[in-house]
């Protein structure tokens, strides 16, 4: 069964709007033989006669007259659909799929986020809580726009991942104990920890920065949620070792936060697929790259 053309049905439309062909096709800026084409192949795909043709006057049949009703509505309805996907394409709407872990969706996306509803309110962020690999994973097959994750990567190919922003890692301690001002690997493995769970980068950063001084202290309980953590650290559970965003206001006044000696930094990256990017997808781009020295 052959599909009804829109050029078809606009071509119905305007003469039955003007109630003349050669009307029509000035309108149309059509030959008055392709106006009667298409009327004509209208009339056979529906099997009935869709115009009343009388000297000096056209005017549709009942058949004719509900779909003319139709017709109206499909062409309203592709004009909307195109100047939709206008607008997406032009970037004043759309939507972006963003990745990133917990932490740093608390601390660094919300002045993203802030400055895409002040700049571009029509832009759809779609936030998903995932580690850094399960990020680079739906990124390359496609169910993710932008990725922030940990460096380093591996290379990942059809991805750019592009370094974007370091922040020191912090000792985090209940302000009731005496530490001293620069925390070392000897001294915080000796006390009750509270540290990332092993399936994040982090974990493995810490790990690595304990090793080092030949240390591989066992924690208290392991969390995959900062803000949790530093909660407990708050109660006098434990400390920490956590990132410190330049942006992110002091803890708790139950904690104290010390720099490390040697020192130890969360590096981050932002991952997207290679090749063309919508604009809404830039915009976003273009707001977390400004974050990269926040």
């Amino acid at each position: 069964m052959r599909e009804i053309s829109l050029d078809r049905l606009r071509t119905l439309v305007a003469v039955a709007d003007r109630a003349s062909f050669a009307d029509a096709a000035r309108a149309l800026h059509l030959a008055p033989p392709t106006v009667s084409l298409h009327i004509a192949e209208l009339e056979e795909r529906i099997g009935a006669p869709l115009l009343l043709r009388k000297r000096g006057h056209v005017g549709p049949t009942s058949t004719g007259a509900l779909l003319v009703e139709r017709a109206r509505r499909l062409l309203a309805d592709a004009e909307q659909a195109l100047d939709d996907i206008q607008r997406q394409v032009e970037g004043l709407e759309g939507r972006a799929r963003l990745g990133a872990s917990t932490g740093v969706i608390a601390h660094l996306l919300p002045q993203a986020l802030e400055v895409l509803r002040e700049h571009h309110p029509a832009i759809d962020i779609q936030i998903a809580v995932l580690t850094s690999q399960e990020t680079l994973s739906r990124l390359a097959d496609g169910t993710l726009d932008i990725g922030l994750v940990a460096l380093p990567q591996t290379p990942v190919a059809g991805l750019v991942i592009k370094p974007w922003r370091k922040d020191p890692v912090m000792a985090f301690v209940p302000a009731h104990w005496r530490c001293p001002a620069r925390v070392t690997p000897e001294w915080i493995a000796a006390q009750p920890l509270i540290l990332n769970d092993a399936t994040t980068r982090l974990s493995r950063l810490t790990a690595e920065w304990f090793a080092a001084a030949g240390h591989h202290p066992s924690p208290r309980i392991q969390l995959n949620y900062n803000d949790a953590i530093k909660s407990l650290v708050a109660a006098g559970y434990g400390a920490t070792l956590l990132p410190h965003e330049a942006a992110t206001p002091l803890p708790d006044p139950r904690i104290v936060m010390r720099p490390l000696r040697p020192a130890l930094w969360r590096r981050l990256g932002i991952a997207y697929r290679a090749g063309y990017v919508e604009r809404s997808t830039q915009h976003v781009l273009d707001v977390l790259w400004d974050l990269r020295l926040a």
